[in-house]
């Protein structure tokens, strides 16, 4: 019976690791062929306004991380990066959890994402003195200019899309209890 129930979850276990390989695989691919296509068709043009005042695409280069914070410090966020993707990997093991799979998933394609750029990106890239400093490339802006508290929206990507909905689903599911192996802690 034991024999039965450990092939089960080991059943369990893989299809959860494929699904946050395979979300993960599938976001990495959407912000890599979107920014390329942004890179060939709207660098050094001005913004393709979508919906006026609401939505337009104007690519900028972000050496920092969101809000352009820190913009000095891209080898600080290349290893921050690197070090978010081995986490992911080395805690997948103990996956026992489809919303955490989903979860880790979303933050496991958008770490990618934005790495890679970290790592092949002007002003980075093999044989370069700069290594390990390159920048990710932002194109996707909201409420230009008409956005309430502060002048405007951060500039984003796919992939910074995919963490922030990956960080806001790791705080519910902590908020709610639910633990990667499955388990549910009990607030007391």
């Amino acid at each position: 019976m034991r024999d039965v129930q450990a092939a089960g979850g080991a059943q369990v276990k893989r299809k959860l690791l494929l699904l946050l390989g395979g979300l993960a695989f599938v976001i990495y691919v959407a912000d890599l062929v979107t920014k390329t296509v942004v890179l060939r068709t709207l660098e050094g043009e001005p913004p393709n306004v979508v919906i006026p005042g609401v939505l337009q695409f104007r690519v900028i280069f972000n050496s920092g991380a969101a809000f352009s914070i820190g913009t000095g410090m891209t080898f600080v966020f290349t290893i921050i990066a690197a070090g978010v993707v081995v986490a992911i990997i080395r805690t997948a093991r103990k996956l026992a959890s489809l919303p955490w799979a989903i979860t880790l998933g979303l933050l496991l394609g958008g770490a990618l994402g934005n790495l890679t750029d970290r790592l092949l990106r002007w002003p980075s890239g093999f044989g370069r003195s700069t290594q390990l400093q390159g920048h990710v490339v932002d194109f996707i802006e909201v409420l230009p200019g008409n956005f309430p508290i502060i002048d405007y929206f951060p500039v984003f990507n796919i992939a910074d899309s995919a963490i922030v909905c990956g960080g806001i689903l790791a705080v519910i599911l902590a908020w709610r209890g639910l633990q990667i192996d499955g388990t549910r802690e009990i607030k007391k």
